[in-house]
């Protein structure tokens, strides 16, 4: 009788621990008590190699971002609950396998948005397989958001639903320089020169077909192609472009392929112009040096000099989180591509607690997403993902001349806007034909 009783009793103890441990399980994990869990940022770049200065220099953009939206409360993900942002960076090296094992990392980890865009090429291979991934796993989706990959074709032919370029697009550019390019009466001999591949490539090809329209009485002295970041030595195509008696070269150039290439061009004597997409930062002003005033001109989304307070306000408070002049490479879009991805997921459907994100939801709210952020603004074009924005064109100058308050990298150059361009007439059309999932 007394093991009876004592077995009943030891029963009843048991019971009451259970419940008193279920009711406190129960209470930790109420929403009050939950700690919320970072909405997870890929960065998926090329962070040692030949190009590592530029994906550091991105890395501070997107991080300089991440900091502005956590300041403010994190991503509101339903009434009266936030998120914060976590940026993480994965090494691709430039390199399309480690880019791809970086995204499986990534997934891994519970990113549920990839950051990326040095290298096309890089982009494309990244976005063939986050197609074939979220039709695999639709509980894990990812979207990729890209600020410089610029082939057309990822927008076009290779449009996809789970892609967004903040970018305006090789076209685009090339579109902007030959509105500057067509007035130049005095340049009558241009000399074509990119990187090997699907950039590069496109670049040229456009420049090519858009001389044809705008200037056929230009002649083409020379055209030709060079591997991506392996030259050393730029000296034998400096001498080439000098011998063939350019006037002027267009070149999608960026990263160290750029500066080595002006600085070459200094050295042998070309007194020429240079159209580029990237003149503007990333050691080329201070490479090229007196030589480029008045001749290095650069097309971008934004510049620093763009007239009006509201610009400059950016740009100081850039220059305040970054304040050495080698960390000065700030991009307007890289900006823009965070807020827009942040109020893409607030006007979506509510997240309750810390469960992934609609990504179906969040994209559908990005692809009609428009935006003023410091004066600068644009919108998504949802038939193809392609961010519409205006572009400017800057002539290199030396600081402290008329519309040339700030210079570039502490380097004593910097950039005067010579054209502004409208969104509207900076825009492109498209043969994309969007494939959207079912759910």
């Amino acid at each position: 009788m007394f093991n009876f009783r004592f077995r009943l009793l030891k029963f009843a103890l048991s019971a009451l621990a259970a419940s008193t441990l279920l009711f406190g399980m129960s209470q930790a994990q109420t929403p009050d008590n939950i700690e919320p869990t970072p909405i997870k940022l890929a960065l998926v770049e090329g962070l040692s190699g030949p190009f590592a200065n530029t994906g550091e220099a991105v890395f501070r953009n997107v991080l300089w971002a991440v900091e502005r939206v956590n300041a403010r409360g994190g991503v509101k993900v339903e009434a009266g609950a936030s998120r914060p942002l976590l940026l993480q960076r994965y090494d691709s090296k430039g390199q399309n396998e480690e880019a791809l094992s970086a995204l499986r990392s990534a997934i891994d980890d519970g990113a549920q948005f990839i950051l990326q865009g040095n290298s096309s090429a890089n982009a494309a291979a990244l976005l063939d397989a986050i197609n074939k991934h979220n039709e695999r796993e639709p509980a894990k989706r990812v979207l990729l958001l890209n600020y410089s990959a610029v082939d057309p074709i990822l927008t076009n032919e290779k449009c996809s639903f789970w892609h967004f370029r903040f970018d305006a697009h090789a076209d685009m550019r090339m579109a902007a320089l030959m509105d500057v390019i067509k007035d130049d009466k005095a340049t009558q001999r241009i000399y074509l020169i990119g990187q090997d591949y699907s950039f590069g490539q496109a670049v040229l090809r456009e420049a090519r077909r858009q001389l044809g329209l705008q200037r056929p009485d230009i002649a083409i002295v020379g055209d030709e192609l060079h591997a991506m970041g392996r030259i050393k030595d730029f000296l034998p195509y400096a001498s080439k472009i000098k011998a063939s008696g350019a006037q002027a070269v267009i070149t999608g150039n960026w990263g160290n392929d750029l500066t080595l290439l002006v600085k070459a061009a200094r050295e042998v004597g070309f007194d020429g112009k240079f159209y580029t997409f990237y003149g503007n930062a990333l050691g080329a002003p201070a490479a090229i040096g007196d030589a480029g005033i008045d001749r290095v001109i650069a097309v971008a989304d934004w510049l620093p000099n763009v007239d009006g307070a509201q610009s400059e306000a950016f740009y100081r408070s850039f220059r305040a989180r970054y304040s050495k002049p080698a960390d000065d490479y700030v991009h307007m879009r890289m900006q823009l591509m965070v807020e827009a991805m942040v109020k893409a997921i607030e006007q979506s459907a509510p997240v309750h607690g810390n469960s992934a994100l609609d990504l179906v939801a969040v994209a559908t709210q990005l692809e009609k997403v428009s935006l003023n952020f410091y004066g600068q603004t644009g919108a998504m074009r949802a038939s193809d993902h392609q961010f519409q924005q205006p572009l400017v064109v800057g002539v290199m100058e030396r600081a402290g001349t008329p519309g040339v308050k700030f210079d570039v990298e502490g380097s004593g150059y910097g950039f005067r806007v010579i054209r502004s361009i409208s969104a509207a007439r900076a825009e492109q059309p498209t043969n994309c034909r969007m494939q959207r999932p079912a759910s």
